[in-house]
């Protein structure tokens, strides 16, 4: 598509410093810009970068501005890095949706599928199947008996869902992610382990992303829930019976054992593992690579392995740093406190 730079300020209510009618055909980050291409500067420290980028057309917060004139023209805008976020919504809402059924795809006869929905070639649709409308089924996926799908999702290629799963509208499952799949569940005995059957199911709400090659199990008895609006990064694990509440963002490799609660408005750092059977409240925070143990309260900030306070993990970790010289400082002060002693 191309667009000009007039129209661009149009969609985000932007003022125009330069030429008005120069064309744009793609996007491309302000480091790498290219002639004929937008970028944004939101932040000061990419500000020298109006001076010295090939883009045609940059979005730039106002504050940043200390010119009259510049080399390209420039949409100038309250809080660039919002309107933008604007105009790449704008871009996927009139980027061609697919419809219809592609040939080597399979949907059983008593599936009911919704209007204007896609089916991507070798895709496996199962009994009793529902879909909502506008829903983007992209190639091999699979679906089992029994699945509920909302109403404009996106499930990516060589997604698989088990059967009995419930999505919400407006998801979006990337590709190769698993949900449904057996929890991890064995009774210890004389003779080794023996498999305990896994016969709930997965509930996903409304408006919620799962990144690609996430596994979410299905409940021992009843539901494993992730909730309205929450965000799931690449290569996250789920257990059997997890609860999840709304508007939660976990980043990648985090791991949340079985029948863990999760609240709401949580951030949850990438490799963060959380034991089973413990809840964390709403708003808490906890960085990246911490192993959460015990349960967490309503807006906690948590760091390391066991996780603790994040303040006090900080200021242990810098005696911990100095541990070696520590002791060798204690040491000299034994040797000493002996040696007069001996005196």
């Amino acid at each position: 598509m191309e667009f000009t730079a007039a129209q661009i300020a149009g969609f985000i209510n932007g003022k125009i410093i330069g030429d008005p009618e120069a064309v744009i055909t793609g996007v491309s980050p302000i480091e790498r810009g290219e002639m004929g291409h937008l970028s944004f500067i939101a932040q000061d420290r990419f500000a020298h970068y109006i001076n010295t980028t090939a883009c045609s057309v940059l979005v730039v917060s106002e504050n940043l501005l200390t010119k009259d004139s510049y080399t390209p023209t420039i949409i100038a805008v309250e809080d660039a890095y919002l309107s933008f976020q604007v105009l790449m919504n704008l871009y996927e809402q009139m980027r061609e949706r697919k419809t219809g059924v592609e040939e080597g795809s399979y949907i059983h006869e008593s599936a009911e599928i919704g209007e204007k929905v896609y089916i991507g070639a070798f895709t496996y649709i199962s009994e009793e199947v529902k879909i909502g409308k506008e829903t983007q089924i992209h190639p091999q996926v699979y679906i089992g008996k029994n699945v509920k799908i909302g109403r404009n999702c996106r499930i990516d290629c060589g997604v698989k869902i088990y059967d009995y799963t419930v999505i919400g509208d407006h998801c979006t499952i990337h590709a190769n992610a698993v949900i449904g799949s057996d929890g991890f569940g064995f009774q210890p005995s004389e003779k080794g382990y023996t498999k305990i059957p896994q016969l709930g199911n997965v509930v996903i709400e409304d408006d919620v992303e799962i990144g690609s090659n996430c596994s979410i199990d299905r409940g021992t008895i009843g539901s494993t829930i992730i909730g309205k609006g929450t965000k799931l990064d690449n290569l996250i694990q789920i257990a059997h019976n997890v609860k999840i509440g709304e508007h939660n963002v976990i980043a990648a490799q985090a791991g949340i054992a079985g029948s863990a609660t999760v609240g709401d408005w949580n951030m949850i750092g990438g490799q963060t593992g959380i034991v089973g059977h413990i809840q964390i409240g709403n708003k808490v925070r906890i960085q990246g690579q911490s192993g959460v143990n015990t349960s967490a309260a309503d807006g906690e900030v948590l760091y390391g392995s066991p996780a603790m306070n994040a303040g006090d993990f900080r200021r242990n970790y810098v005696h911990f740093k100095n541990f070696t010289e520590i002791i060798n400082r204690i040491n000299i002060l034994e040797r000493n406190a002996k040696e007069k002693s001996n005196e």
